[in-house]
């Protein structure tokens, strides 16, 4: 990163945005959300997730320049990046540049760089926080990178980097996109903004997100694509069952089975409560490990097992095997894939509640067939047919959950067959990558042309 001291840290919003060819309504729009920007950012500096790359945020470190501007958000959005990079072939040199928001997408941008370097001699990849979407620092920060096309992963509409990209005529692309009813409601309260600011090209994951799309931005704008997570289950290797690190928390004559209880949230709570108490009535000798989704309801969950009475410990004061029956309260964070290797059976959380689910995937990668509830709309786009061929089993409640737990919990899970069955069934899927990579191809040609 170039360094350069003449970039301020915020910038006054009393100056104008020129640009002639913008409607004078879009100018005003554009002025009072540089303001909230201004105020935000004093704030911001406090927030200690914001720390890391401060500078690089503010623009006080210059980005360096990249034909293609890549953006993940975070730790999701960063290994789609990374997929990209890996399936990408640039007809000649490129320089690319991959920004991300977190410390987490930061560590897994800069081992995609690094390994896209070493197998790919064509690529010169860096890496940096993104900028603050404040108008004018983003326009900087444009026309220091001088991009000839950016990538925008599932739903990063940042108006300041939008216009500045309109401004300095930068090509747009968003792929894997996103966008629910309730986002699309939000966009619509200013929609002549958000036509004004819309994306060269978008390739959404579903029909409905195209539909979404197309109704901010035209349907001439948009195209549905495969989910490149879909690629990135068919790259990924079968998981080590041997010397798994969490084998020995488990009791030592291995006649326990266990059940995970993943990625629990608030709402469901009170069902999840019940489904441990219908589990513990039909089997009190199987082992629970319970996952809350974010780690602040940890002592909630404490509170609610003292009142159950049931044995529990928490994770991190784990050493060695636990009793028969005993719940396990997950208080660390990276072992759910381990877990899912040795588990017996599985329930996905954010599905008992209207949360939209979480991510059943990760434990079918393991070879086991995870149990959801009715709720599942943020995952819609792996399809129905992954329940009609029984490979995700979904309950109407936490009752018929607990049941279906006590079913596959009484037997090991068939791993290697099911993993097959979802390694075919996303196969059949899959695709997104490499349309996203030529559509790349496609915009860097036009600009080189031009």
């Amino acid at each position: 990163m170039k360094r350069d001291t003449q970039i301020p840290a915020q910038s006054s919003s009393t100056q104008p945005l020129p640009d002639a060819r913008t409607p004078l309504s879009i100018q005003i729009a554009l002025r009072i959300y540089q303001l909230g920007w201004c105020l935000a950012i004093p704030f911001l500096r406090r927030n200690h997730r914001l720390q890391h790359g401060f500078d690089q945020r503010v623009l006080r470190e210059t980005p360096a320049t990249a034909d293609l501007w890549v953006q993940a958000a975070s730790v999701g959005e960063s290994f789609l990046a990374w997929e990209i990079i890996k399936k990408l072939e640039p007809t000649k040199s490129i320089r690319v540049l991959l920004t991300t928001y977190t410390s987490q997408g930061m560590e897994i941008l800069e081992k995609a760089r690094n390994e896209a370097m070493q197998q790919n001699r064509k690529f010169t990849i860096h890496t940096a926080y993104f900028p603050f979407d404040h108008p004018k620092l983003m326009k900087k920060a444009v026309a220091a990178i001088q991009p000839k096309v950016i990538l925008l992963l599932e739903s990063e509409l940042w108006p300041g980097l939008l216009q500045a990209c309109k401004q300095q005529q930068v090509k747009i692309l968003v792929a894997n996109g996103r966008m629910t009813a309730k986002s699309l409601s939000k966009y619509l309260f200013w929609p002549s903004l958000w036509h004004h600011l819309r994306p060269d090209r978008v390739l959404a994951i579903s029909t409905d997100d195209a539909s979404h799309f197309a109704t901010l931005f035209g349907k001439d704008r948009v195209q549905t694509m495969p989910n490149i997570k879909f690629d990135r289950i068919s790259n990924q290797s079968a998981p080590m069952a041997t010397d798994n690190p969490l084998a020995h928390l488990l009791p030592a004559d291995g006649t326990s089975s266990l059940i995970i209880l993943g990625s629990i949230r608030q709402k469901e709570e009170a069902d999840i409560t019940k489904l441990i108490c219908a589990i513990r009535e039909k089997n009190n000798q199987a082992v629970i490990a319970l996952f809350p989704r974010h780690m602040h309801r940890i002592n909630n969950w404490e509170k609610i097992l003292e009142d159950l009475n049931y044995p529990w410990q928490l994770r991190s004061r784990t050493t060695g095997p636990v009793d028969h029956g005993t719940i396990i309260l997950w208080d660390t964070m990276g072992e759910m894939l381990s877990a899912y290797q040795l588990a017996n059976a599985a329930l996905i959380g954010g599905s008992l509640a209207p949360l939209g689910g979480q991510n059943f995937l990760e434990p079918l990668t393991c070879g086991l067939k995870p149990v959801i509830g009715p709720y599942w709309s943020d995952f819609s786009w792996i399809g129905q047919e992954i329940i009609d061929q029984g490979l995700v089993l979904q309950a109407k409640d936490w009752q018929e959950a607990a049941g279906l737990l006590l079913q596959n919990g009484a037997e090991p899970p068939q791993r290697e067959q099911t993993r097959q069955q979802v390694l075919t069934y996303v196969k059949n899927h899959g695709g997104g990558t490499a349309q996203t990579c030529t559509a790349i191809n496609a915009l860097l040609s036009a600009e080189s042309n031009q």
